[in-house]
Order: structure tokens, then sequence, then C-alpha cells
């Protein structure tokens, strides 16, 4: 079933859309600064002009580059060292050892010796949610985190299984292009959603302040902000695409080749589907979870395929069958 799906060229993608993103990002970071100085400039003059505006903007950015590639270098540095305790705190998950929880630990540890390969930290988040997710950049920095919720609902079959699917993310690189676009690439979303507010909100009230010959050029850095925002919005959106939702039926069946078990990853897809929800956790974040059931317009901009269609993947191609109805079951969504 993996190689049916082709897990080389799933990983050479990977490693190369994180490449391009870390690439790009300094470009990125030096056009929304630049945008930000048309804004900025055209808001202090007294009487705006775009055209003004835009000139002067270019004769600043010789002089704010290198600036910007510090504040650059800076941001990759934190993210590096710090992505762990950034997500950490968005999900409000803690660090656990063997003494801790023996039985979760000692089946994560089972897993990474079978596939020869380092065991992960492992974190829980005290929730009632059942979710899952697998974090980090290098072999020392990787991560397996689940919810309290999801230990209590499953039996040592079913989080065998998703064990194994957060261990197949680590071995895609799943995780390193999901923390590379949410931590380093993800910031640029958040940072111009804060300076278009304020600039709109400036220039709404120049515009409505009832300075002589200043309304109509105030409208024209409306739409330049607004045309930020919008250049804000395709980038997340463009971020999501690149994450592919191909990922998860590809942990899935790697969660099955770890197991041999593919009925225990269906039923714990079906009882995860019931309630996968963590409360307070970033849309940012959740696309990092075992799933998540948030999907957009339409679907379009789901980063998770639907559950029903990962379970008929596993039912078609590895051989599955989903349990039985039987009371008190939650049912695939």
């Amino acid at each position: 079933m993996l190689a049916a799906t082709g897990l080389r060229s799933h990983i050479w993608n990977n490693n190369l859309k994180s490449v391009l993103l870390l690439a790009g990002f300094p470009f990125l970071i030096l056009a929304l600064v630049y945008a930000g100085a048309v804004l900025f400039i055209g808001y202090a003059s007294h009487e705006p002009d775009l055209g003004s505006a835009f000139g002067e903007a270019l004769y600043a950015m010789p002089m704010v580059t290198p600036w910007v590639m510090i504040g650059v270098a800076i941001w990759f540095a934190i993210a590096w060292f710090s992505h762990q305790a950034i997500i950490d705190a968005a999900t409000g998950a803690k660090p656990v050892s063997r003494n801790d929880e023996p039985e979760l630990y000692n089946l994560l540890e089972n897993l990474c010796i079978s596939r020869g390969i380092t065991m992960p930290s492992l974190r829980i988040i005290e929730s009632p949610a059942l979710n899952a997710y697998a974090s980090g950049l290098t072999q020392k920095q990787y991560t397996v985190t689940v919810t309290r919720g999801l230990m209590g609902a499953l039996n040592r079959e079913e989080m065998e299984a998703v064990l194994a699917h957060e261990l197949t993310h680590i071995l895609n690189r799943d995780v390193r292009l999901l923390v590379i676009s949410i931590i380093f690439v993800g910031i640029i979303s958040f940072t111009v959603e804060i300076l278009v507010r304020g600039m709109l909100h400036g220039a709404i009230g120049r515009a409505g302040g009832g300075r002589r010959g200043s309304g109509g050029n105030a409208g024209v850095f409306i739409l330049v902000a607004m045309a930020m925002a919008a250049l804000a919005w395709a980038l997340a959106i463009a971020i999501r695409f690149a994450l592919s939702r191909k990922r998860e039926y590809m942990a899935d069946a790697g969660a099955v080749e770890l197991t041999k078990n593919p009925d225990a990853m269906i039923s714990a897809l079906m009882k995860v589907s019931g309630n996968p929800d963590v409360e307070g956790a970033p849309a940012e974040v959740r696309q990092m979870f075992l799933h998540d059931r948030s999907s957009g317009f339409a679907g379009m901009f789901a980063t998770h395929p639907p559950m029903d269609k990962r379970i008929a993947a596993l039912e078609r191609y590895a051989g599955g069958n989903r349990p039985p109805p039987r009371s008190g079951a939650v049912p695939a969504v």
C-alpha cells in the first residue's frame, strides 16, 4: 500500500516544499515591509499621495533590507530552537516520562524499536478531546503528543495504531513541513492581519475626518491595505494547499504496516471522529492533528481528508473492516 502511493516521491516533495518555504520567507517579508512602508508614509503625510509614498518607500528599502534580514535570521533561530515550546503553549501539552505513563511510553518505544528509529519525546494534553499529533524538525526534536481523552477512549491496539500513525508522519518528513509552514512562515499571516487592521482603522479615520483633499487618497490607501490583507489570505491558503491531504492516507497506511492491524486503525479513527476538537488550539496548529474536521468553504481548504474516506481507503487497500455497530459506538463522519 505504501509503495503504491509513492512514498519516496512524497518525502522528496515534503523536503522540497520545506526548502522553498524557508527560502521564500525573506522575500515575502521584504514585500510586506515595503507595502507597510507605503501605507505608513501615506498615512503620516499631511496630504496623502500614493505615487510619492511608493517612491519614498522604494528609496528607503536599501536601508531597511539589512535590518529585515537580521530580523528574519533572529526569527529563524527562535523558531528553530523554540518551535516545540510555541506549539506546547498553544495546545497545553506537557512532557511525560516512562514513570509517568509506563504503558503509553512502552507502546511508543516498542514501535520505535521495531523500525530501528530513535524514540521521540512523549507529551500529553490534559483534554477530554480525542486527538494526537507529531512535531519536530530534527531527530533530537521529534515529539509525539496525545490527549488524555484519547488515552481513556482507546484500547491498547487502537492506541498503538495511533502512535504508529504519528511515527509515520515523522518518518515521511510530514512534521518538518508542518512545523515550517506553521511556525516559520505562518507568522506572516498573523503579522499582516495586525498591520492591516491598524492601517485600515487609521485610513478610515482620515477619510472621515473631514480634512480637505485627503478623503480620496485615503480611500486609495484603504484599497492598498485591503490588497495586503488579500495577499496574506492567499499566502495562508497557499500554505494549506502545500500541505497535501495525501499525508494522512499515507500515515494511516504506515500505521498498518507497523502494527499489521488495519482494524485497530479503523476503530481508532472512528472513535476520534466523534470528539477531535482540542479546546483553545489555534487553527494553524490543528493542521498537525490526527483529525481536524474544520473544512472551510465547501471543504476546499480542509487540511485533512474526510474521515469516512480514510476509513474506506483502509478497507479497500489494507483489508480492514469497520467494527459492527454497537451501543455507544461513535460513527465515522
